[in-house]
């Protein structure tokens, strides 16, 4: 069975997946929302005896027909620089089916090398793309994948919804392990309190797509990559 290595940029997604230890546990990496660092995670992946990669955890939605929780199995990833990668069609069919029950939709992700913060920033890449969804890692993991010759799959949730910005105290709670830095957000809100019911949306976005994450990674155990050989 392949073994599978896993990008993720926060450590709250990684916990979604199967423990280190477990049956089927991938190997695991966090970039802390940092594309360089994903493409860095990836290639040490690789290099240590992963045969598959994975992109997984949170993405911010640009189809506005989607909502916080929403499961995308990826078909293509488009880059910043407009490159695309597609992923392994075996792979992607394998999750479709295992995530039947979570209704996932397929289609395109974009990549993105910052947050996009606005709701117009996100209408502009979904109206230059085409992309239902957009994060800061995969483009990075697929382009790993495709110079180093191994499959490639992206597993996303939506957390922000195309309609919703993010708060400025949220931009910048990650350290490179993808920890959440809470005090850094508590000094944001203390300077920009009327940011806290937007904040308290994005958690309660966030929650929805955690859970749906979870339920991803229950109901997909080794992420169909069995379907690879």
């Amino acid at each position: 069975m392949t073994r599978t290595g896993v990008v993720t940029g926060m450590a709250a997604e990684a916990r979604c997946l199967p423990r280190p230890g477990a049956g089927g546990a991938p190997e695991v990496v966090c970039s802390g929302g940092n594309s360089a660092r994903a493409a860095a995670g990836a290639t040490r992946l690789v290099a240590q005896g992963s045969r598959a990669l994975l992109s997984f955890g949170l993405a911010g939605g640009l189809d506005p027909a989607l909502r916080p929780g929403a499961l995308v199995v990826v078909e293509t990833v488009i880059a910043p620089d407009g490159r695309c990668w597609e992923a392994d069609r075996d792979w992607r069919e394998a999750l479709l089916a295992a995530l039947a029950a979570e209704r996932p939709v397929a289609g395109a992700l974009a990549g993105s090398d910052r947050v996009l913060a606005t709701v117009d920033e996100k209408l502009r890449l979904f109206e230059a793309t085409g992309a239902c969804a957009v994060d800061m890692e995969s483009h990075a993991v697929a382009r790993v994948a495709a110079d180093s010759g191994v499959p490639f799959a992206a597993l996303r949730a939506v957390a922000d919804p195309a309609g919703r910005a993010l708060p400025h105290a949220a931009l910048d709670a990650l350290d490179a392990d993808g920890r959440w830095r809470a005090r850094r957000v508590i000094v944001g809100l203390a300077k920009r309190p009327w940011e806290t019911p937007g904040l308290i949306a994005l958690a309660l976005d966030a929650r929805r797509a955690f859970a749906a994450l979870r339920r991803g990674a229950a109901a997909a155990p080794l992420f169909g990559c069995h379907a690879l050989g």
